[in-house]
């Protein structure tokens, strides 16, 4: 059996029976594309899953740190109750610019507000700032710097506070102690961090689909 084409197949399958079409998320998908984008965008179903934990939590106030073209950041918008809002950091100004286009596109933009620069730099602007804790935080940038954003998270978040880190499996290179990839170095330190730390209670769970073997961890913060 072909593993990948199944995985593909059966992403299909859970895309047609459990997410109805969506002509606004397919174009931006589109635009994502066009735009030359690399395809690092959630799955139809791995949106849904944010959506659905964002509707969970109930939470408010969203901190994503990685917009690349805005389709993540669509689906977690579009769980937030009307007074919500959304803080989302993007390095590269020309993906920020398409992100910001799909927002309006989806008319989400009144909920997300979109900074451009340096997330660890960015995130230290906003201590500075005194932004407040976030109820839901999402994980999904350079993997080198995992470990760095978990303790950023930590600092804005509170007890109950969702954190999910996204790509942490790698195909299975995480096993790999001897690996020099530093995407695997980085998220082999986002684990040692996660074990080590009391402030937070977290697992990791594998998928597979149309993005490959890979995973994600979700934590909640401790009272």
């Amino acid at each position: 059996m072909n593993q990948p084409t199944t995985w593909d197949k059966v992403d299909q399958y859970i895309t047609e029976r459990l997410i109805p079409q969506d002509s606004v998320l397919e174009e931006v998908l589109s635009a994502n594309q066009q735009a030359g984008l690399p395809p690092f965008d959630v799955s139809p179903s791995q949106g849904k899953f944010l959506n659905l934990l964002v509707q969970m939590k109930g939470a408010r106030r969203i901190l994503e740190i990685g917009t690349l073209g805005g389709y993540s950041t669509i689906w977690m918008a579009r769980a937030l109750p009307s007074d919500g809002h959304i803080v989302t950091l993007e390095l590269d100004p020309s993906h920020a610019q398409v992100a910001g286009v799909n927002f309006a596109l989806a008319q989400v933009d009144d909920l997300i507000e979109l900074r451009i620069g340096d997330a660890l730099g960015q995130l230290s602007q906003m201590k500075q700032e005194g932004v407040e804790p976030f109820d839901f935080i999402f994980i999904d940038a350079d993997k080198p710097n995992n470990p760095n954003y978990l303790q950023w998270a930590l600092q804005f978040s509170r007890p109950g506070t969702v954190i999910i880190g996204d790509n942490v499996i790698r195909e299975g290179e995480i096993i790999n102690k001897n690996s020099k990839d530093p995407r695997v170095v980085g998220v082999r330190e986002f684990y040692d961090l996660l074990a080590e730390e009391p402030k937070i209670s977290a697992t990791a769970i594998q998928t597979v689909g149309s993005k490959g073997y890979d995973g994600f961890v979700l934590g909640i913060v401790n009272s």
